[in-house]
């Protein structure tokens, strides 16, 4: 019996994945194997469906979103005996089901190893779509205040913008959070000039679904009707340009080779 208990023991694994912007093409070729040769796959209901062309000999576990804690603590329970895979949008460790589950492996005293794989990020994914905006120094701000108050939420917008930090903003708006957006481009219009180029994508790397708009800072609430959940903004520095192309707007964030260099 103890043998058998100790190998049960040695068999238990947990991944969480970050899977990408959606599509199987986007996965790194770990994280493709990993979910290909796990027992059991864990995850919301919306990026099982964008996998779903590699579930096919595993077993899965569906739940919706607003039950990320009782899928975490399933993930770790299955763990104990089963290799796992937790699956998360974007990146696990942005935004993603990294924290919380290695949170409830710890209260739990989960006694297998836990593996975090990295997935292209909303911020990555929506930069490669209109160029290099955030080649430079950036950071990311969710204005998401169901789990962070709001009041935490506009100091960071305020000390991100008034160092000119390239911004990108998660979860702009909701149904139930209509004015967040607006309430912290208010906020940054206090530090950074209106010609600020901005872009707003949605769906980043969803081929049927994805759409953008370059504008400036100044202009960005033209399209405030137009934002939503699937919407990544870009806010940019005072340094940055749009370069109208010949296949379109693209936003640039100089690095500074410009003041080393004559190209």
């Amino acid at each position: 019996m103890e043998g058998s208990q100790s190998q049960s023991q040695s068999k238990g694994k947990l991944y969480i994945i970050g899977i990408g912007p959606g599509s199987v093409e986007q996965l790194t070729v770990k994280a493709r194997d990993v979910i290909m040769t796990s027992d059991y796959i864990v995850g919301n209901g919306t990026y099982l469906d964008q996998m779903a062309s590699l579930l096919d000999k595993q077993e899965i576990v569906r739940s919706a979103m607003g039950k990320e804690v009782d899928r975490s603590r399933k993930a770790v329970e299955l763990a104990q005996d089963n290799v796992v895979s937790m699956i998360s949008g974007g990146d696990a460790n942005v935004y993603g089901m990294a924290g919380l589950v290695l949170e409830v492996a710890e209260h739990a005293g989960l006694d297998v190893e836990v593996v975090v794989l990295p997935g292209v990020t909303a911020i990555t994914a929506a930069a490669s779509v209109v160029g290099a905006p955030i080649v430079n120094d950036m950071c990311t701000v969710s204005l998401s205040d169901l789990l962070t108050p709001w009041e935490v939420i506009e100091k960071r917008l305020d000390a991100a913008s008034s160092a000119d930090f390239v911004m990108s903003l998660y979860n702009p708006k909701s149904r139930q959070r209509k004015s967040n957006f607006s309430r912290a481009i208010d906020i940054i219009r206090k530090h950074k000039d209106d010609s600020v180029p901005v872009a707003l994508v949605k769906n980043a790397l969803r081929e049927a679904d994805q759409d953008y708009v370059v504008t400036t800072l100044g202009e960005v609430m033209d399209y405030n009707d137009w934002v939503d959940m699937s919407t990544t903004i870009l806010i940019t520095t005072n340094d940055s340009r749009i370069w109208d192309s010949p296949h379109g707007k693209r936003v640039i964030t100089p690095r500074g080779y410009h003041r080393k260099y004559d190209y």
